[in-house]
This record gives structure tokens, C-alpha cells and sequence, in this order.
């Protein structure tokens, strides 16, 4: 009995709490949404009113507990981050958004830093604020430009790029800040170790992570319901947490790496959308638990320090992106809507800030500092990305006509610039080979001597077997590292050069003394170094001997990958030409709602283009794509339709869009429909023809049934003569039947 009152009373505070956080988040969001405010500002206010500092309100029991479900609603948010934002995406974003990114968190890590020395914060302080000012929210940036409605403006697509890189880096900060804290160090061996580490479990765990669960969600398509798909994608996700955690990372970055894994696949949109549900509500948590740490005699005290904060991180913000995006050749316009856009502070700052106390490295007012910065940016955000434009056009007019025509031509020779250079490819490609395949290996050494070896070792040959198992497995992957060619058409340039045959050749040898080195050190696990000298001359014959096996095997193996990280890309080819546009122009995407008007109507009677100056470039339906739709070719409920056009184009036509959606509109009354019989006597419909008596428009419905002389017929034709006596079915509406029979 002692254990069950125990427990009993242990999980009561756990869902007191939880009830508490979930009613002050419900009440947030209807109080910001009529007020039209961003929700996440709502649950830190939430939060803040139901927090331990306010006695007037209902106050949370445990503060442990409260952590428990903050926690949980980290990983949930940055699993969905990961969804949407996948590693792939960073290397298709280009120099564009990598270099706003770089340039925007470099300046505001510094300036953060300058700052907080300036208000006589400790060095780690200082630190941990220029971090935290210097990554944007995703989620109150994609959530403002949905409120909006610009999603589909040609800038946007620079934000959600730099956000992109933001997380990368914004995780990548995150290790380096814990091996800071816990070494007390700003540089040395202990941070390139962080670097190295992280490096080798992002690249192991994306691969195998590709390499293998895109394919069974393959397998396993026709036996997952939704149910079952929401279950496996939440145990993927707890399992990378599990392993980061293990492995001395946070579980945050186990949670967005899985997100990312999960996102190459074809079925991640799919999975986005069930998650959204949990990912909401643990993420409403969290902001609720943040809130809930705000103490308002901290704000009080260090009210200038979050004025000059948010000051900062506006104009810090928005000048770096700016100048980051014009550095990477963009036109002056789109480059102040990108900085203007990117000038807050969100939920990694939170993670990021929650990071310092979990540590006990930070000050105990930097938190709820940050928090109000949050808020006062998060205020700012709608407003900033609003008056961009019109801010960009009043620069246009007010900067010396010499400084924009440098900026005019500076990105215009960007964007031509095509860089060809033999000898970067090559290294690139090499350098890739290198990395890639070296981690693979390593790691299946690393995992062999950890479980193979303790289970081999006490039997007979058992040494010689576990190796033979290791290296039959390493085989294609030592075969690829040392011999597979890569960058031939560069590699035949540079070799028909006298002076590049040299250099090649001592790539070529570096590539074979790695696969070799390797090879050595799996046998000196295995084996006595004697032993391992004999094995390690057999294996080289043997590897030597079997390369076109291997070749073949490797292949295959890089093929199965290949197809699973590209499945969903070649689905959203089939769908959508991003390249199709000149100039000012770019492709933006349309569903036509079930409720649109202009549903069942051809292109030429819509004359899109000769009214909004747009053009249809192809149209989705279900499963087939038609490219290049004729004239003829008609709209429907439920079609992707992608159109070519500037900024302003698109714009009108997402407002005709809008305008031509059917309102549903509560004043209409639903007929009340009903099954009568009716019997005819005298009625004038004697002698007509049931089509002739037009009884189906008289009352608004269907004959459904004749009786003649004793005879039945279901759904009679329409020439059929009714006659004295006949007894009729009508389907239809209930007064005017009435009616009917009274008539």
C-alpha cells in the first residue's frame, strides 16, 4: 500500500501540472489569436502569469516535473525542425543563404559578446548572449509570413535558406558551447575533438540512417495506417535520442538529426503532417514552461540591459543579413526583406539559454533577459517583415545612384560567375571519398572490436572468423576508399598536364595508404601483431584479386542509397521546375481549394495571363503531372497548379485565389429530404409521361419508385405515362412534397 500512496503521490503533481500548463496554454492561444499576435508570445505570458511569482493565479507544484514535459517538448520541436529543414537542404541552399547565415551569426556573436562586456557581465555571460542573439526563429518567421500571406514571394526563399544554415550551426554552437562550459576553455584540442566528434556521428548516423530506414517505410507502406506510421516515426525519434545521449550529445540533436533522416524520405510530408498534432502540444509546453521561469524582479532590475538587448538585436540582425545577402550577390531589394525578416530571437535561444542554467554556467538573470528580448523581437517580427519592402524602395530612392549602380553590377557578375576549376573538383571529390567512407570504416571497426570481438575470442579460430566476418563486410567500403574513381572527366584534364601527373598520383597512393592503415588496424585488434602481419598480407592478395566483386557489391550498395535519398527529390521534380523562370521571375505553387468557383473551368475562359500576367507551367492531379497545360485544359478541386510571375504578379494571384473561394454561409438552409408516396387520383399529372409532369423540378427531387397495378418497378424511365391509381416514390424536399399532395 505505502508504494501505490507513493507513487500516487509522485504522478499527481506530474499531471497537475501538466493539466495547469495545458489550460494556460488553451487560454493563450484563443486571447493571441483574436488579438492577432504571434501564440508563442501568448505562452510565454501564459507562462509567466502561472509561474510560482504570481500567488493570484494557480501555480505549478514541482518545478521538476515542469522540466520533464519542457524537455519532452524540446525534442518534439526540434524533430519537427528537422522534418522540414533535412542535411540535404543545406547543400542545395547555395552560397546565398550560407553566406547571409555565416555573416549574420559571426557579427551577432560578437556584438552580443561586446555587449554583455559592456554591462560588466563574466565572460561566459557574454558568451552565451552573443549565441543566443544571434539565431532567428523559425517558427515565428514562418508563422508571419504565413499570417501574411507572402510565402511565395522570391525573397522568402533566402529566409528559409539562412534558417536553414542557422540550425546546422545553431546545433554545431551548442557542442561547442557544453565543451566550453565543462573545459572552461575558449580553444584547444578538447574543442577540435568536439568538432571531430560531432562530424563523425552526423555523417555515420545520416548514412546508415538513409541507407536504411527510407527502405523499410517502403517495405512497409501497404501495412501502415496512420496510427502505426505516427508510433514508429515518434520511436525513431526517441532512439537517435537515446543515442545521442549516449554518446555525450544533447538529446535535442538526436531528435533534429532523426527529423532530418526522416525528411529525405518520400513519405515525410506525410509524417510532418501527423506529427504536427504532438509536436504543437509539446511545443506549447515548452513555451508555457519557459514563460513559467521569467522572474518579473529580474526584469525590473535589468529593464535597460533587455532595451538596449532588443535594440541590438533588431538593428544587429537585420544590418549583418542585409549586408551577408548583397555580399553573396543579391539584388538590394530582396537583400533588406531577407535582414529585416531575420531580426528576432526564438526557440533555439531558448534551448540554447536553458542550456547554461542545465550546465550552471550562466548567471541566473540571463535567462529571463533573454526570454524578454524574445518577446519584445517576436512583437517586432510581422511589423519588420511588413515595412521591408517599402523600406527597400526608400533606400533605392535615398542611396547615391553610383552605390546602386555597384550593387546592380556586383550582383549581376555574381550571378554569372561559374567557377570551373579542375584541381577544386578533384580535391573536393577526393576529400568527400576520404571523409565519408574513412568514418564508415572506422565505425565498423569501432563496433566489431566492441561486439564481435568478446564473443569470438575464447573459441577456437574464433579471432580468424570475427576478422574474416569484419572484412568481408568492410570489403566494397575499403574498395571504393582506395580504388573507385571519382571526378573522371577532371581527373583525364589533369592527367594529360605533365606538370598535374605527379600531384595525381601521390592522391592516388594517399587513398590506398589509408585503406591499408585501416586494414592493419583491424587485424592488430583481432590478432597478435605476428598473426596480424601474416593476415594482413593474405587480405591484400585477396583484395587485390576480388575487385570487380567488390566493384559490384559497392555499387549496389551506393546505388540503394542513392535511390533512397533522392526518392522524394524526384517525386517533387516530377511535380515542380524551379528553373523554368528568367529575370525577376520564379515558380510558386497553388492548391485549388474544394470550395474554389473557378473549379471545372478551361485555362482560356480563366485568361489567367491576360488579367494577372501569370503563366500555368504545369498542373498535379493525384498522381500524373501535365506539363505545359493547353488552353483547353481545365482546373479542378484538389490540383497543384505552378505558376511563373515577379513578386507582384504571384501576389494578385493568390488574392484572386482568395476571391474566388465559396464562403460557406450560415444563413443557408439545408432542405429537409425525405422518401413519400404519393397516390394519384385526380392529380393533372394523369396521362403525362413522368418526365412530361416535371415532377423532379416541382419537388427538388428524385421518382425513385412506380406502382402500377400491382406491379413495381425501381427507378422508372423517365416515358413512362402515369396513370389513375398509380402510386408513386418521391425522394425530395419535405414542404414541397407536402405540397404536392395537397395540390
Amino acid at each position: 500500500m505505502s508504494a501505490v500512496a507513493e507513487a500516487s503521490t509522485h504522478l499527481e503533481p506530474l499531471i497537475t501540472d501538466l493539466g495547469l500548463i495545458l489550460m494556460t496554454a488553451g487560454i493563450a492561444v484563443l486571447l493571441f489569436k483574436k488579438l492577432k499576435q504571434p501564440l508563442v508570445l501568448g505562452y510565454l505570458i501564459a507562462g509567466f502569469l502561472a509561474g510560482n511569482n504570481f500567488d493570484f493565479f494557480p501555480t505549478i507544484r514541482d518545478t521538476k516535473s515542469v522540466e520533464v514535459w519542457a524537455e519532452i517538448g524540446i525534442i518534439f520541436l526540434l524533430f519537427s525542425l528537422g522534418l522540414e529543414f533535412s542535411f540535404k537542404k543545406l547543400i542545395k541552399v547555395g552560397g546565398t543563404a550560407s553566406i547571409t547565415a555565416i555573416t549574420q551569426i559571426s557579427f551577432m556573436i560578437f556584438l552580443g559578446y561586446f555587449v554583455g562586456q559592456l554591462l560588466d557581465w563574466s565572460k561566459m555571460d557574454s558568451l552565451f548572449l552573443g549565441v543566443i542573439l544571434s539565431i532567428s526563429s523559425t517558427t515565428i518567421i514562418l508563422k508571419s509570413f504565413d499570417e501574411l500571406g507572402i510565402k511565395v514571394q522570391r525573397f522568402v526563399g533566402n529566409v528559409i535558406g539562412a534558417l536553414i544554415v542557422q540550425d546546422i550551426i545553431a546545433i554545431l554552437l551548442m557542442v561547442l558551447l557544453s565543451t566550453i562550459a565543462v573545459s572552461e576553455n575558449f580553444s584547444g584540442g578538447e574543442l577540435l575533438q568536439s568538432i571531430l566528434k560531432l562530424v563523425f556521428f552526423l555523417v555515420l548516423w545520416f548514412l546508415s540512417g538513409i541507407f536504411i530506414i527510407p527502405t523499410v517505410l517502403k517495405k512497409a507502406k501497404h501495412l501502415l495506417t496512420d496510427e502505426m506510421l505516427l508510433i514508429i516515426s515518434i520511436a525513431l525519434c526517441l532512439l537517435m535520442v537515446i543515442l545521442a545521449a549516449n554518446v555525450g550529445f544533447s538529446p535535442a540533436l538526436g531528435a533534429f538529426i532523426m527529423g532530418s533522416i526522416i525528411a529525405e524520405t518520400t513519405q515525410a510530408e506525410h509524417i510532418e503532417h501527423l506529427v504536427k498534432p504532438v509536436k504543437d502540444l509539446f511545443g506549447a509546453v515548452f513555451f508555457v514552461s519557459v514563460g513559467m521561469l521569467i522572474d518579473p524582479h529580474a526584469l525590473v532590475e535589468h529593464a535597460v540591459p533587455v532595451l538596449i538587448l532588443s535594440i541590438a538585436t533588431i538593428l544587429g540582425q537585420s544590418i549583418s543579413s542585409t549586408i551577408g545577402c548583397l555580399l553573396s550577390g543579391q539584388p538590394l531589394k530582396e537583400s533588406v526583406q531577407t535582414g529585416m525578416s531575420l531580426s528576432q530571437i526564438g526557440e533555439f535561444s531558448f534551448i540554447i539559454a536553458t542550456l547554461g542554467i542545465t550546465l550552471q554556467v550562466t548567471s541566473s538573470f540571463l535567462y529571463p533577459i533573454v526570454v524578454a528580448v524574445s518577446a519584445m523581437t517576436t512583437f517586432s517580427t510581422p511589423y519588420m517583415i511588413k515595412f521591408s519592402g517599402p523600406f527597400s524602395d526608400f533606400l533605392s530612392r535615398k542611396l547615391p545612384r553610383k552605390w546602386l549602380k555597384r550593387i546592380e553590377r556586383y550582383s549581376a557578375s555574381t550571378q554569372a560567375i561559374k567557377t570551373v576549376n579542375n584541381w577544386k573538383t578533384v580535391i573536393n571529390a577526393y576529400l568527400t571519398q576520404v571523409v565519408i567512407h574513412s568514418i564508415i570504416i572506422v565505425a565498423v571497426i569501432l563496433l566489431s572490436s566492441r561486439f564481435i570481438l568478446p564473443l569470438v575470442k575464447e573459441y577456437p579460430f574464433g579471432a580468424a572468423i570475427g576478422a574474416l566476418i569484419t572484412l568481408i563486410f568492410l570489403a566494397p567500403f575499403l574498395w571504393a576508399l582506395s580504388l573507385r574513381r571519382v571526378a573522371v572527366a577532371e581527373v583525364s584534364i589533369l592527367l594529360e598536364e605533365r606538370k598535374s601527373r605527379g600531384p595525381m598520383a601521390m592522391l592516388f597512393l594517399f587513398r590506398i595508404l589509408i585503406a591499408i592503415v585501416y586494414i592493419g588496424l583491424l587485424l592488430n585488434i583481432f590478432f597478435s601483431p605476428k598473426t596480424a602481419l601474416v593476415a594482413f598480407v593474405v587480405a591484400i592478395i585477396l583484395y587485390f584479386l576480388f575487385q570487380k566483386r567488390l566493384n559490384h557489391q559497392y555499387h549496389k550498395i551506393e546505388n540503394h542509397f542513392l535511390s533512397n535519398l533522392n526518392d522524394r527529390e524526384i517525386s517533387k521534380a516530377k511535380r515542380s521546375r524551379s528553373d523554368l523562370s528568367p529575370w525577376d521571375g520564379h515558380m510558386a505553387v497553388f492548391d485549388i481549394a474544394a470550395e474554389s468557383n473557378i473549379a471545372g473551368e478551361t485555362l482560356k475562359k480563366l485568361q489567367l495571363r491576360e488579367q494577372l500576367g501569370i503563366n500555368i507551367a504545369s498542373i498535379k492531379r493525384g498522381e500524373i503531372t501535365i506539363h505545359i497545360p493547353d488552353a483547353n485544359e481545365r482546373i479542378f478541386p484538389g490540383d497543384e497548379i505552378n505558376v511563373i510571375g515577379t513578386d507582384a504578379q504571384v501576389q494578385e494571384f493568390k488574392k484572386y485565389l482568395d476571391q474566388h473561394e465559396i464562403e460557406a454561409t450560415p444563413e443557408i438552409i439545408e432542405p429537409d429530404i425525405v422518401l413519400r408516396q404519393i397516390e394519384l387520383k385526380n392529380h393533372a399529372f394523369i396521362g403525362k409521361s413522368i418526365k412530361e409532369s416535371k415532377l423532379r423540378e416541382k419537388t427538388k427531387g428524385l421518382v425513385v419508385g412506380i406502382e402500377k397495378r400491382g406491379k413495381r418497378q425501381l427507378n422508372p424511365e423517365s416515358n413512362v405515362v402515369l396513370e389513375k391509381d398509380d402510386i408513386l416514390w418521391i425522394v425530395g424536399d419535405k414542404k414541397r412534397l407536402s405540397d404536392l399532395v395537397h395540390d
